[in-house]
């Protein structure tokens, strides 16, 4: 099934997280935060101006964001958890 987000909304894949801290402390599954970095999977068209005039979107498939903690709505697609969230949640984009 594909899907693809409306307006200004952001489909994100989660990345995983380290299992090791970098002085090599191994972090056991119940104390992992869920990681606020992830790639966008596929991006709506974008959000509307008052005027009807459509507002590209500043990311595209493929990037790598940072978003908020708390951002985005947890989905199941095809039987993979995603985020779907709006453009405006997202913090950055990674390079």
């Amino acid at each position: 099934m594909a899907f693809k987000p409306l307006q200004d909304r952001v489909l994100v894949r989660r990345v995983q997280s380290e299992e090791k801290t970098k002085g090599g402390l191994i972090i056991p599954d119940n104390a992992k935060e869920k990681p606020a970095e992830g790639e966008v999977v596929s991006v709506g068209d974008g959000a509307r101006k008052d005027s009807g005039e459509l507002i590209a979107p500043s990311v595209k498939a493929g990037d790598r964001v940072l978003f908020g903690k708390w951002s985005g709505t947890e989905v199941t697609v095809d039987g993979e958890e995603l985020l779907i969230m709006k453009e405006g949640d997202i913090l950055g984009v990674i390079s």
